[in-house]
This record gives C-alpha cells, sequence and structure tokens, in this order.
C-alpha cells in the first residue's frame, strides 16, 4: 500500500537568502566596489592603489577620521529621517525642505538671542529647528493621510519652496550688514556646538546623532508607537483592522521624519557654519534616501552606510590631489550603492507581495 508523504517542505532559499540581514546589507557595499574596480581597471587605472588612498585619507590618522565622521553626521540624521518615514509605507523625499528650515530658524536663535548661555540657547535651537521642521512635514503628512495624495510629489514640491524661501530671507531682511555673500549674521559662540579638536570641525552633533539613532531604533521595536508604525508600513489593512488608525499613524511618523530633518539642519549650522548660507547643503536630504535604502528597516545599519558615504567624501575629494582619478569615480560609487540598494529594497517588496497573495 502506498504511503503518502504528509511532511512539509521548507521553501528553498536562494543564495541571497542564506546571506542574511548583515550579508545583505554589506552586498550594495561590495558590489559597488567590484564595479568601481571594473571601471578603474577599464580606463587603465590602479584600482588598488585608488581604494587605498581613499582608504589612508578617510580613516588613518585622527583628523582624517574625524572629517570623515563629520561628513557622515547630516547624512545619519536625514537618513534616520527618511527611514522613520519608510516604515510607515511613506515614501518622504522632503526631508531637505526639512532641513533648510530647521537650519535657518537654528540660525536665527543663535544670532539673535545672544545673551542667553550655551546651555540654554543651544538646546532651545534644536528644539526650535526639530519643531519647524515636523510643522513643514504636517502638510503633506495630512494630505497623504486623510486625502489619499501622493506624498512623493507634496514633499518634493515642498522642498523648492522651503530652499527658495530660506534664500529669501537671506537675501533679505536677514542679511548680514557688510557682507556680499548670501547669508545670516553670525551666531553667538554659546549657540554653536563644542568641536572636540582644534585641526577638524568634527563636533558633538556626532554624538547626537549616535543617541538619536539609537533612541529611534528602540522606539521602533519596543514603544507602542513604533510597533504602530512597524504594522501600517508591513500592511496597512491588517493594522486598521487591529484597531490602529492608519491615518494618525501616517501622520507621526512624517512629523517625527521632518523633526529629525530640522536637527540635521540645527547640527550643520551650528556645528560646522556658524550661520545660515544660501544653498549650503549639497543635498543632504536626498542623500539620506541612498542612505536610508541602503539601510531598508534596520535602523542602526544607517550609521555604517553614512560613514561609507562620509568616508567616499572625505577621502575622495583628496584623492584627486594626490592621483589623477577624476572626482567622478565618486559619483560612479555612489550611484552603484543606491542601484543595489534600490534593487533590494523592490525583490523584497515583490517578495511581500508575493506572500500576501498565496498566503
Amino acid at each position: 500500500m502506498a504511503t503518502i508523504d504528509t511532511s512539509i517542505q521548507k521553501p528553498t532559499s536562494s543564495a541571497y537568502d542564506r546571506l542574511g540581514p548583515l550579508g545583505q546589507s554589506l552586498a550594495p557595499f561590495v558590489l559597488a566596489l567590484v564595479v568601481g574596480a571594473l571601471v578603474l581597471t577599464v580606463t587603465g587605472k590602479d584600482a588598488l592603489s585608488t581604494y587605498t588612498t581613499i582608504f589612508q585619507q578617510a580613516f588613518l590618522g585622527v583628523t582624517n577620521l574625524a572629517d570623515t565622521l563629520l561628513f557622515s553626521t547630516p547624512l545619519i540624521l536625514t537618513g534616520v529621517a527618511t527611514v522613520v518615514a519608510f516604515r510607515a509605507g511613506v515614501f518622504n523625499v522632503g526631508v531637505e525642505g526639512s532641513l533648510y528650515l530647521g537650519a535657518f530658524m537654528a540660525a536665527w536663535v543663535g544670532f539673535t538671542w545672544t545673551g542667553l548661555p550655551g546651555i540654554i540657547v543651544l538646546p532651545l535651537a534644536f528644539l526650535l529647528a526639530g519643531l519647524v521642521g515636523a510643522l513643514w512635514a504636517w502638510v503633506p503628512a495630512a494630505l497623504k493621510a486623510y486625502l489619499q495624495v501622493d506624498e512623493v510629489v507634496t514633499t518634493l514640491m515642498l522642498n523648492y519652496i522651503a530652499i527658495f524661501f530660506t534664500s529669501f530671507l537671506v537675501n533679505g531682511p536677514f542679511l548680514a550688514p557688510g557682507t556680499a555673500n548670501s547669508m545670516s549674521p553670525m551666531v553667538s559662540p554659546q549657540a554653536e556646538v563644542p568641536h572636540f579638536m582644534p585641526s577638524s570641525q568634527f563636533n558633538w552633533s556626532f554624538v547626537f546623532a549616535i543617541v538619536l539613532t539609537l533612541g529611534l531604533w528602540w522606539m521602533l521595536r519596543r514603544s507602542t508607537l513604533g510597533y504602530a508604525i512597524r504594522m501600517v508600513g508591513d500592511n496597512a489593512r491588517f493594522a486598521a483592522a487591529s484597531g490602529i488608525s492608519v491615518a494618525r499613524t501616517i501622520v507621526y511618523s512624517m512629523l517625527l521624519s521632518g523633526m529629525v530633518g530640522g536637527f540635521a539642519g540645527a547640527a550643520q549650522i551650528l556645528g560646522v557654519n556658524g550661520r545660515f548660507i544660501d544653498n549650503f547643503s549639497p543635498g543632504y536630504g536626498f542623500q539620506g534616501i541612498t542612505v536610508a535604502l541602503l539601510a531598508a528597516d534596520q535602523p542602526l545599519v544607517i550609521i555604517p552606510a553614512a560613514i561609507f558615504f562620509g568616508a567616499l567624501t572625505n577621502g575622495g575629494g583628496l584623492v584627486q590631489l594626490f592621483s589623477n582619478i577624476p572626482i567622478d569615480l565618486i559619483n560612479v560609487l555612489q550611484g552603484t550603492v543606491m542601484l543595489f540598494a534600490t534593487t533590494r529594497l523592490t525583490l523584497k517588496w515583490f517578495r511581500g507581495r508575493k506572500a500576501r497573495v498565496t498566503a
């Protein structure tokens, strides 16, 4: 008599699945370095020598390492800001706008309330910067949550409004007297974030970024709000059926995202620039999207991802001084990382969708 095999067969796992979460996070970095090496080899350059030079300029020596961490700081904050929205299923590309408005608010506090001691004016500047950044994110959040307006369009358009508005402010009523460039007055010395060493602008904002990242990681994993954000991001219908307010959760996640974006602007102005400068950002908010794509739903991965991009910025900017390697190589590496990170996220989304359909 034939027997029937009732055992449950486990689904076969691909080589990518067997890498595990850490390996999957590192894969885009490794693949980007391989592509960069191929580009260098094809153009007749020595890939090993180039990478060695970038590494030395980025990490060897206290000042070099400090500068790398300095360049990483705004990317950690903008990356975390983007991930908080990602986890709720919202693609917030408006962190740049929150960063600009938060930066101006921090500068305004710094050059207006010059009589306050540092123990008061510095936390106040960050607090108001975060508040302004959150309020700026509230508009697209409400449109998304209650009217189903696409958040990519609204946040992208609001970026330009924020940038042009701050440009008007520092070219008009808040232009520093006696300066030809578009910038605000200097903030008071007590409003500046203290530096670690005189040879670098590396400052305590990096520690603030790390602590904030750890705090938001804990919030997403352990708190009631974090649970709601994760549920809405994974399956909004199931979350609604479980009694979670999807609209309110989306608004909260966007407010958190905008708040951290405002913090990023304050950290850059009070820790590095010392005043608000028109168009000061090289695109920190958009670079944070790349970092967030690479980290996917793992906030802690943001820290090494941002340091990687900070190393490319610091080491790549100096590599031209020691070799004939063009700075465009850094753009190739950054673009390749983003390509593979986006592919990784897309594959994960398709697999999740397939699992929901077949369930």
